[in-house]
């Protein structure tokens, strides 16, 4: 009796263990709204070749950094600007020297009619754009048009959203006429044109830093993090219309 409880209690921690590793092959990733069909891809191909279970989240990089803030349980933060990078590490809340650039993008005006100048299309009717005043394709945006000096000839046609695929929902909608996004984000909107691509000098470069949740990552994160960066993660990314940007710092 002794030595079949004493079996039994072997086989439970021996279980328990098989249980704790399978729990570690599993990363959480909070991304950008405008990464959902990059992440969602690497995750297919990391867990193809890892094993790893990957889950997601997306929003706009403000609504994740306060998340994250508020003790959400993520294992890396993909953010569409600096900035909200910047909030967390600030408050000690990341791995730093897991922090990585892994995209760039391009900002532009997605209609569904023909081309044009942007004071042109915008002043023409109600468009669409994330919230200047915390979404990084809101400020992208803004900085942008005021720098071309038309915003406050088109602001009154603005409406904020609180992401760039909401941007996109009014338009193909046809609540707006036209959506100010990042040019990766045509690659969800196919059946949408491609009106105005503002020139780089505008705006402050569109980089997507990633970083890992917390003040030591975990191996898996640090292997979806470095799977982003290889040859083959870059090549997603590329393939869902970004800029690759593995070779810049964050």
């Amino acid at each position: 009796m002794k030595k079949i409880l004493i079996l039994g209690l072997v086989l439970l921690a021996a279980l328990a263990g098989q249980s704790g590793a399978y729990a570690a092959e599993k990363i959480t990733v909070f991304a950008a709204a405008s990464m959902k069909e990059v992440i969602e891809a690497a995750a297919v191909k990391f867990e193809a070749k890892t094993g790893t279970k990957v889950t997601s989240s997306f929003a706009a990089s403000s609504v994740l950094a306060k998340q994250i803030e508020q003790g959400a349980p993520a294992n890396i933060f993909i953010s569409a600007d600096l900035d909200w990078m910047d909030y967390l590490e600030q408050r000690d809340l990341i791995d730093k020297p897991s922090r990585k650039i892994v995209a760039a993008n391009a900002l532009v005006i997605l209609t569904k009619k023909d081309k044009g100048d942007a004071a042109a299309i915008l002043g023409a009717g109600r468009f669409a754009m994330g919230d200047p005043s915390n979404v990084p394709a809101g400020k992208y945006g803004k900085a942008a048009l005021e720098s071309l000096k038309v915003w406050e000839g088109v602001s009154k046609n603005a409406v904020f959203t609180e992401n760039v695929r909401a941007a996109l929902e009014f338009v193909s909608r046809g609540e707006a006429n036209a959506a100010i996004v990042y040019a990766s984000d045509h690659t969800a909107a196919p059946d949408l044109v491609e009106a105005y691509r503002f020139a780089g000098s505008t705006h402050k470069p569109i980089l997507y830093p990633a970083a890992s949740v917390g003040k030591e990552a975990s191996a898996e994160g640090k292997a979806f993090l470095e799977f982003l960066s290889s040859p083959e993660g870059q090549e997603i990314i590329t393939s869902k219309g970004f800029v690759g940007a593995s070779d810049k710092a964050g």
